[in-house]
């Protein structure tokens, strides 16, 4: 029932992985949602590498070693020393989780799996290195939901759903509220079977006389209308009852990017992150769990087998709290295949015994607003885009400037997405604002594909100067100017279309400094060369975004002692700042076309001042 929710995504966050990674398997969870143990799991201990009875952190390397093969004795020394320095890692990360610095430990696992990605080695084909890596991402993606705990301003506050407010409280017997529902409902018109008795009273009760029940409830219903369309015919397609729209009420209070930070459960649904289960992906660059649309064709696809399988919405209900396998032995153990029955024989988890009845409730009071106080709930606006399927690696900050949106606005229409870009070589379903896919193809097509996850493109404003805008984006005028055609004395006018050519941070032998100047931040100074706050804290062991002036800071990141890595391991990320493009007027005449090779990308791009699309 009641799951303890905190944010999960951080737009700014680390990378976990850029092949596709197993997920961690808690203790007793089933690898697909018709098993037989509970979908929430009472407690999920961390941070262990893999299965440890003892709950203690241990090295990555010490626990489930694949089988030792033979192996070149400078090539298993090499070997040793990367596994070693990953699970040296690793425990840094685990040793400031348990003193909580989150920034810190979370910097600290980015370091433990960027070392493995970045070893240049072959981590899929060494049996020893795929099975470290396998159990390096499993430890740290047990984890991530307190580690990523710090968010940066773009994702919504995430607040408590309703029924985990009344996860302690119990409701006394009222025999006369109860007689009193008992008559409204003969008017209550729903497809679920609706009842009422002392259980679902007290909740009733709870929801409408506690100012902080009553308050999640309001809130919960708000946020309902920017998906219940979308739900509502997922569930019909499924032969589901409309009303169950309202269990999101218990889980996720109608929030997407929610994670109990005990289970792992996450999204409006609160699926557990299962590989494949549901028919929902996970990987190191999207979790569609947090995919409104996406997780809720499978909540309907899940409801609908259990209730195949109970014949009976309670008992279904219940199942996908605690699990079909615990509710199907409660029944044979008992003998009843009755939700209540079972409720009064106390054979139910407390958890379960309430999340029955607080969703009938929730129900109730929402079929019948004026007579608790929800008459006044405005839905929000339902949520729309358009959708346009990319191959690339594109960063938000890129998609915002070519739709004229803002990041928040583009970070909010995709929440399944883990980073600040998309996935490369691997498609995803990319959200943009409605009627932009027109102009999303015309001006994403003037950048090398290549080079879409570092470059960004501007529409002058006016009064700009070249650079002004070079200075923005913390690139050089003359780059821009090379890379749009303009020559000799000519300027931007107001609606021009500039590409702005960024390079992406690069290893130097030697690396480069700043002294921290009074009101500098951590997020100032990463803005000012182009890299990330996470990087900064990582490269200068820093624990938070605070600094002292005067402290000499690295900006760059030095040269690893390791190969070179692949260049399909990990993606750039380009500037941290983020510039929302304004739709500005055009005019002024056409400047004529030039094409160019550039020396940097090879690729011959139109060299034009571009005016502004309407």
């Amino acid at each position: 029932m009641a799951r303890t929710t905190l944010l999960f995504k951080d737009v700014r966050r680390w990378a976990l992985v850029a092949a596709c990674a197993p997920l961690v398997m808690l203790a007793g969870c089933p690898q697909n949602p018709g098993a037989t143990t509970a979908k929430v799991p009472a407690q999920a201990t961390a941070p262990a590498i893999a299965n440890n009875p003892t709950g203690k952190a241990q090295p990555a390397g010490k626990v489930a070693a694949a089988k030792p093969q033979p192996v070149d004795p400078e090539k298993s020394y090499k070997e040793q020393q990367l596994i070693n320095h990953a699970e040296q890692l690793y425990r840094n990360g685990v040793d400031n989780y348990s003193a909580g610095h989150l920034d810190a430990a979370r910097a600290d696992f980015d370091s433990a799996v960027d070392a493995m990605l970045m070893s240049g080695m072959d981590l899929k084909g060494d049996p020893q290195l795929a099975d470290e890596f396998d159990h390096l991402v499993s430890a740290v993606n047990s984890l991530e939901m307190v580690a990523l705990k710090q968010g940066n301003g773009f994702s919504p506050t995430i607040e408590a759903a309703p029924l985990d407010a009344a996860n302690e409280v119990t409701f006394p017997a009222n025999p006369a509220l109860t007689a009193k529902l008992e008559a409204e409902l003969k008017t209550t018109q729903s497809d679920f079977p609706l009842v009422i008795n002392q259980y679902v009273a007290g909740f009733i009760s709870y929801f409408s006389n506690s100012p902080t029940g009553h308050a999640h409830l309001l809130r919960s219903l708000e946020r309902a209308g920017r998906y219940k369309d979308m739900i509502s015919k997922d569930l019909r397609e499924e032969g589901v009852p409309q009303d169950l729209i309202y269990l999101a009420v218990a889980e996720s209070g109608f929030q997407p990017q929610v994670v109990n930070a005990q289970s792992g459960a996450g999204g409006m649904w609160q699926f557990m992150p299962f590989q494949g289960a549901y028919g929902l992906t996970r990987n190191g660059w999207f979790d569609e769990r947090f995919d409104p649309e996406k997780s809720s064709k499978a909540y309907a696809r899940y409801m609908k087998e259990l209730y195949n399988q109970f014949g009976d919405w309670y008992l279904a209900m219940a199942a996908y709290n605690w699990g079909p396998g615990n509710v199907q032995r409660a029944v044979m153990r008992t003998g009843y295949a009755d939700f209540w029955e079972l409720y009064r024989r106390n054979v139910l988890p407390t958890a379960t015994k309430n999340y029955v009845p607080g969703i009938i409730a929730a129900i109730i009071m929402a079929k019948n607003p004026t007579q608790y106080g929800l008459d006044k709930v405005v839905p929000e606006p339902a949520v729309v885009s358009d959708t346009v399927t990319v191959s690339y690696a594109v960063d938000l900050r890129l998609v915002a400037d070519v739709t004229n949106a803002t990041l928040p606005e583009i970070v909010g229409l995709n929440p399944s997405l883990l980073r600040m870009t998309t996935p490369r070589d691997i498609p995803f379903d990319l959200h943009i604002p409605v009627g932009t896919s027109e102009l999303f193809a015309s001006r994403i097509k003037q950048i090398p594909e290549d080079k879409r996850d570092t470059w960004r493109f501007h529409v002058v404003h006016e009064g700009e100067t070249l650079d002004g805008i070079a200075t923005t984006f913390h690139t050089h005028a003359s780059d821009i100017a090379e890379e749009n055609g303009v020559t000799g004395n000519d300027g931007v006018d107001a609606g021009d279309e500039l590409v702005i050519p960024i390079a992406a941070p690069r290893a130097v032998a030697h690396p480069q400094t700043y002294k921290v100047r009074r009101g500098d931040t951590l997020v100032t100074v990463a803005d000012r060369f182009g890299v990330t706050v996470e990087q900064l804290r990582r490269w200068n062991h820093l624990r938070s975004n605070a600094v002292a002036t005067g402290h000499l800071l690295r900006v760059s990141e030095p040269v690893k002692l390791a190969p070179r890595v692949r260049s399909h391991s990990r993606s750039s990320r380009g500037s941290a700042r983020s510039s929302a493009s304004s739709h500005s007027k055009s005019h002024g005449s056409e400047r004529s076309t030039t094409k160019k090779t550039s020396e940097k990308s090879k690729h011959t791009v139109s060299k034009t001042k571009r005016k502004a699309t309407r």
